[in-house]
C-alpha cells in the first residue's frame, strides 16, 4: 500500500509575530518603571498594547485554522509598527505618574516583543514558510536513510 505525502506549510511571519505579542503581553504584568508594571502606570496605553499583541496571535491562530489571510501581512504590519513606536514612545517620555524612575525589565522586553512583531509581519509579506511533509508508515518500513546534496566543487557533467 503506497500513501500519499501531505504537506502542512507553517508561515514563519505570524508565528515570528505571535512570539513577539506573546512578549508584550508578559511584559506588561512585569515593572516598567520601579515599582510600577505596565497595567498599573498606564490608564489606555496597556490595553492598546494588548490588543495589539492580540491581533498578531489572532493572525497565527487563524493560519494554524487554515484561514487563507484571515488577518492581512499590511493588517499586522500597522498594528506591529504602532505597538513599537508606542512602547519607543514610552521608553523616551515617561508617562507622568512615572516621572524620575527608572526603567525596568518590562520595558525593555516590551521593546524586543515589539521589535519582534514587526519582524514578523516583515517576513508575512515575503510569504516565508516552514513545509513538512508526512505520509504515514506500513509496518516493517524504515525510513529511508537521507541523502546528501550533491557538492558544487565535486565534478560536473557537461553534455
Amino acid at each position: 500500500m503506497n500513501a500519499t505525502p501531505r504537506q502542512a506549510h507553517l508561515a514563519i511571519g505570524p508565528l515570528v509575530a505571535a512570539l513577539g505579542a506573546v512578549l508584550l503581553i508578559v511584559s506588561l504584568f512585569l515593572d516598567w518603571y520601579d515599582t510600577f508594571t505596565g497595567f498599573t502606570v498606564f490608564e489606555f496605553i496597556d490595553l492598546l498594547l494588548a490588543g495589539l499583541a492580540l491581533l498578531a496571535i489572532a493572525a497565527l491562530a487563524a493560519g494554524l485554522l487554515g484561514a487563507r489571510d484571515a488577518v492581512s501581512p499590511g493588517v499586522l504590519m500597522i498594528a506591529s509598527v504602532l505597538a513599537l513606536v508606542v512602547v519607543f514612545s514610552q521608553i523616551v517620555n515617561h508617562p507622568p505618574a512615572a516621572q524620575g524612575l527608572e526603567k525596568e525589565l518590562g520595558i525593555w522586553l516590551a521593546l524586543s516583543g515589539a521589535a519582534l512583531m514587526v519582524a514578523g509581519a516583515v517576513l508575512s509579506y515575503a510569504h516565508i514558510s516552514l513545509a513538512v511533509e508526512t505520509r504515514p508508515r506500513t509496518a516493517g518500513e524504515r525510513p529511508a536513510p537521507p541523502t546528501a546534496p550533491p557538492r558544487p566543487d565535486g565534478p560536473t557533467e557537461r553534455l
